[in-house]
């Protein structure tokens, strides 16, 4: 099994933030609890009928099927969904 001393670390970083925020969290780092967690993911994402990226300002906002709005901050997701920038001409018809 790989190293996962480092998703360790995170994890035990974000309870700890939470910690002095008086909110309660959980860490799933391995096992069939992350398993379970990671298919309870694949089944909220299926959920979803429209995106919002905002690269700017690191978020995306997923629209669920239902109506609700769930917002995701992240570095790297906004970039992740985003088109590269074109600067060619399309043909004239």
């Amino acid at each position: 099994m790989a190293d996962n001393q480092p998703v360790e670390d995170a994890a035990k970083r974000v309870l700890a933030l939470e910690e002095e925020l008086e909110s309660a969290g959980a860490a799933l780092t391995a096992g069939q609890e992350l398993q379970l967690a990671r298919e309870a993911l694949r089944q909220w994402v299926e959920t979803v009928v429209g995106v919002v990226s905002s690269p700017g300002v690191g978020r995306v906002t997923l629209i669920h099927a239902n109506g609700n709005q769930s917002k995701i901050a992240s570095p790297e997701l906004p970039y992740l969904l985003s088109r590269p920038a074109t600067f060619e001409k399309e043909p004239e018809s």
